[in-house]
């Protein structure tokens, strides 16, 4: 223990003066640096330009890991600027989705209504525009339910149209409400006409998208393409509302393809349909009366 006691002391008297002959290297080295910095001279100022250019370029291999440690701390930042931007852009996009869903939506409406302010009718007929509240179409019954009723005037068996064609009748009306039979349904029956010919028909739902044609007089007048129009026998429909076109189905029967388009109904126009005045004395038109028969007399004798 005493011998290692020995050595332990010999080396530290041995390092201690190393230790500080090294530092005081160091200082002397830097105080003489910073002397020769700042000693304004133009041999100094030639000496220091030569110990740049002699020992700056080989330092440069020791600033290359510094350099790309600053390049990762660089790049990591901007990653970070783009990754918000990313998710800003993100929210941005499912913002614009929304308002493009909502423009569509607007779209399709206001198309729905230009359709219905293009239809031609009768300048003589008014008509009252609702909405589609609800679809209860299955297959034994087809109808839709509009947010108009009673309160706006609605009677049962006014027709109802969209923006192409006619799609069915009045039938059942509450104080704010009013169901419409679509003429697919199988307890529709309305007078059509088809032109060119003007034979008259019946068009009969049978709960398919092309309802056949009853009750023809003359089938071989008629032809597939035909036009087919309401033709306002009965007063309840008014003549000259466009229903479709004759086609001829996978039974060989003559069958109407509707114009109405039955997959986006979402506004319907009810045409207000006026009844015309009664005839009270049927006879008066056919029979002459006292008047007549003098005037016939007197131009007779003349």
């Amino acid at each position: 223990m005493a011998r290692n006691g020995a050595k332990n002391g010999g080396s530290d008297s041995y390092v201690r003066p190393v230790r500080r002959i090294l530092i005081g290297v160091l200082v002397f080295a830097l105080f003489a640096t910073f002397l020769l910095w700042r000693i304004d001279s133009p041999r100094v100022e030639r000496l220091r330009a030569q110990i740049v250019d002699r020992f700056v370029p080989s330092f440069s291999f020791v600033l290359v890991p510094v350099t790309k440690v600053a390049d990762m701390v660089e790049n990591f930042q901007s990653y970070t600027r783009i990754y918000e931007q990313n998710q800003e852009l993100r929210r941005e996009l499912q913002q614009m989705k929304a308002w493009k869903e909502a423009a569509l939506q607007l779209e399709q409406q206001n198309a729905k209504l230009l359709d219905l302010n293009n239809v031609r009718l009768d300048p003589k007929l008014t008509f009252v525009t609702g909405v589609v509240l609800a679809d209860s179409g299955s297959p034994f019954r087809q109808s839709v339910l509009l947010n108009i009723g009673e309160r706006d005037g609605i009677v049962d068996g006014w027709a109802a149209t969209d923006g192409l064609g006619l799609v069915g009748r009045i039938s059942g009306v509450g104080p704010n409400t009013s169901r419409v039979i679509l003429l697919t349904d199988s307890n529709s029956r309305i007078p059509v006409t088809i032109q060119p010919s003007g034979q008259k028909a019946i068009l009969s739902g049978d709960n398919t998208s092309l309802p056949p044609v009853d009750f023809l007089e003359s089938p071989e007048l008629v032809r597939p393409g035909d036009r087919v129009v309401s033709s306002g026998d009965g007063g309840v429909f008014p003549a000259g509302v466009l229903v479709g076109t004759v086609v001829q189905g996978p039974d060989r029967r003559l069958r109407i393809r509707l114009a109405a388009d039955y997959e986006r109904l979402e506004y319907l126009r009810v045409l207000r349909s006026h009844p015309k005045a009664p005839v009270t004395d049927p006879g008066r038109l056919v029979l002459p009366t006292e008047e007549s028969l003098g005037l016939l007399e007197e131009a007779v004798d003349g």
